[in-house]
């Protein structure tokens, strides 16, 4: 691996667990495997780190995303593998993560987001309107408006406070709200599929 991936794949780690505050130069080179020096021939500080850091975790997961979608049959069994891989993504996201992004780095929450809502959209939009054709989802359903809905409420259930509490995590918040929007845009065809679909992908998680 080549020091610049090594870097960034250790600084989305640290990020991901550990927020962005507290997190150092020193840090991220003790887990990357190089040295400071070298750390510094590609970053001048660490908000360069940010920045191409939270890039490069976007398209890495955009590409795992359109694998998954790719992977299924059907647009119900993409939604429900979505559902099991955002489930395994989540539990290894600190959240106060994205709260710290915003607040210490707004670009590059700025940036974030706007990658969220042009390529996350897209994806879920195309999975609507294919569910609509094949019969799985309601045909009077705003795609869009539905597209842009479900990545927000995304993006919400990664801010803390808002929804994840003690009383509950993040894994059983985006279950819950994953499961609402699946049963407010499927026919019965569809509600029967993902039903099987469910117990064969999701690790059932506690009512919240």
């Amino acid at each position: 691996m080549e020091p610049l991936e090594k870097i960034l794949t250790a600084s989305a780690e640290l990020f991901s667990q550990y927020g962005f505050k507290t997190i150092t130069m020193d840090d991220i080179a003790r887990r990357s495997g190089i040295s400071k020096k070298t750390l510094y021939l590609h970053f001048a500080n660490k908000e360069e780190v940010v920045n191409e850091s939270i890039t490069w975790y976007k398209n890495n997961t955009t590409n795992a995303c359109v694998a998954v979608l790719d992977s299924a049959g059907n647009p119900v069994e993409a939604m429900v593998k979505m559902l099991a891989f955002f489930d395994s993504m989540f539990k290894r996201i600190n959240p106060m993560a994205l709260f710290e992004l915003e607040r210490y780095y707004p670009a590059a929450y700025k940036s974030f987001r706007s990658m969220l809502l042009e390529k996350d959209v897209a994806l879920m939009e195309e999975n609507l309107k294919e569910g609509i054709k094949k019969g799985y989802y309601r045909e009077e359903i705003d795609t869009n408006l539905l597209s842009k809905l479900r990545i927000e409420t995304s993006i919400m259930i990664l801010q803390p406070n808002r929804m994840v509490t003690d009383d509950h995590t993040i894994t059983s918040v985006a279950m819950e709200i994953g499961e609402h929007f699946m049963y407010g845009i499927m026919t019965a065809k569809g509600i029967k599929l993902y039903t099987e679909y469910k117990a064969q992908y999701i690790k059932q998680t506690p009512k919240i």
